[in-house]
């Protein structure tokens, strides 16, 4: 057996768990990995993290990493919203820190710039934007079809992702591919993965993350080079090269022999 563990945001939140989903991962999950020939995961934050937990030792968990479709590139249309906007892609969950960005982006000195959201408009975002004072600034993108995302990262100034927990980040990699600009946390996976390609701020500091904003906003040559940094970084991520490394783990466990004995880690019950 060879299965997925993404992340453990959801056990590490807990506004964003339950007592359900504690004690299915703490019974059936947890016990599953350990009886597994491998765990794959995504980053070596999350591998870190799935080992911690799990007590699995390294050569169990390994990274297979993902993928950003050749559908992202720099070529092609680009969303106009009738001024420069800054975009976040992604829900709103609590580990977004969506507040702390809001107030930065409310502390700019250039009030025509506009912030674009992912997704639908919904009252408790709309009531947080009220309270930071940028409720008429805001935008959503709406519901859109994969084929229109890159579009809407093409046009913005900069990508900005201020989460405190991410397992990956996919949205970094997608507006890197589309050569958009990227400001990202200083947290948990995100340094991994935009691998020095994006400029990083504290995500606990609302002015670092308005200075990272004003800095990428007004400096041409700055948005230049991230985004010549980010194209390079993001053509290490395919599908294809994740592909590889899952098919190099399925073939290991295709080829152990019906008769050999794993040693079993899971605790008698």
């Amino acid at each position: 057996m060879v299965f997925t563990i993404h992340d453990l945001i959801h056990l590490r939140v807990a506004e964003e768990g339950s007592a359900l989903k504690r004690l299915y991962f703490e019974r059936i999950v947890r016990p599953a990995a350990r009886r597994a020939f491998r765990v794959l995961t995504v980053s070596e934050y999350s591998r870190r993290e799935i080992m911690a937990w799990s007590g699995l030792p390294p050569e169990r968990v390994v990274v297979a990493g993902n993928g950003v479709d050749s559908t992202y590139a720099v070529a092609g249309s680009r969303n106009d919203f009738g001024a420069k906007y800054v975009l976040y892609v992604g829900n709103r969950k609590p580990h977004k820190n969506l507040d702390r960005m809001f107030e930065a982006f409310g502390a700019l000195a250039d009030r025509t710039v506009k912030l674009v959201l992912s997704g639908e408009p919904d009252q408790h975002t709309h009531r947080r934007t009220e309270r930071a004072g940028i409720a008429r600034r805001i935008l959503y993108s709406g519901t859109l079809a994969d084929a229109d995302m890159p579009a809407l990262y093409r046009g913005a100034e900069v990508l900005i992702m201020p989460s405190l927990l991410e397992g990956f980040g996919l949205p970094v990699m997608e507006a890197m591919a589309c050569g958009t600009a990227v400001i990202a946390a200083r947290s948990s996976s995100l340094p991994e993965i935009s691998g020095g390609a994006a400029l990083l701020v504290d995500p606990l500091d609302v002015g670092a993350m308005r200075d990272g904003l004003e800095a990428v906003l007004s400096r041409a040559e700055l948005r230049d080079e991230l985004r010549s940094k980010g194209l390079e970084r993001a053509g290490y991520f395919t599908w294809e090269r994740a592909t590889e490394r899952v098919k190099e783990v399925l073939t290991g466990a295709a080829n152990v022999t019906a008769g050999e004995q794993r040693p079993s880690l899971v605790p008698s019950m």
